[in-house]
């Protein structure tokens, strides 16, 4: 969709910007969430079945900086890209002039990394204790 529409511009959020009288559309917040979130556990399943780190509490650590490593890459390919296109860049960052788009874009991935690890970790455990079982 925000491909289509443009992150400033998918109607369903402009629905919600007009409805809650919000400054902006707030579609590419949804997708920073995801960007933290599912990185997270693809992260977690391979640090977890290559026996990387075992040691739960340094394996979420390393796991939450991955993706904000992945976080601040995205941001800096979009920095890039703005810097190459010039007058096309506000639309592709989608930032609608919020100074603090960027850190709130990485913030983001960061809550959506930690509750993807809360979340499903335990879920994720059994479903990893099934498949050893199973081999």
């Amino acid at each position: 969709m925000g491909g289509h529409y443009t992150y400033a511009e998918v109607p369903f959020f402009d629905y919600l910007k007009e409805t809650f009288d919000l400054e902006r559309n707030n579609y590419d917040k949804v997708g920073h969430f995801i960007q933290g979130f599912v990185p997270a556990l693809i992260a977690r399943e391979i640090v977890i079945r290559k026996a990387v780190i075992i040691h739960s509490t340094w394996r979420n650590f390393f796991i939450v900086c991955f993706c904000l490593a992945f976080s601040a890459f995205y941001e800096l390919i979009e920095w890039w890209v703005a810097l190459a296109s010039g007058e096309e860049a506000e639309a592709f960052l989608g930032t609608q002039g919020y100074i603090w788009d960027t850190q709130s874009d990485m913030g983001l991935a960061l809550l959506g990394a930690i509750l993807g690890l809360i979340t499903l970790g335990k879920l994720h455990d059994k479903q990893l204790s099934r498949v050893h079982a199973n081999s």
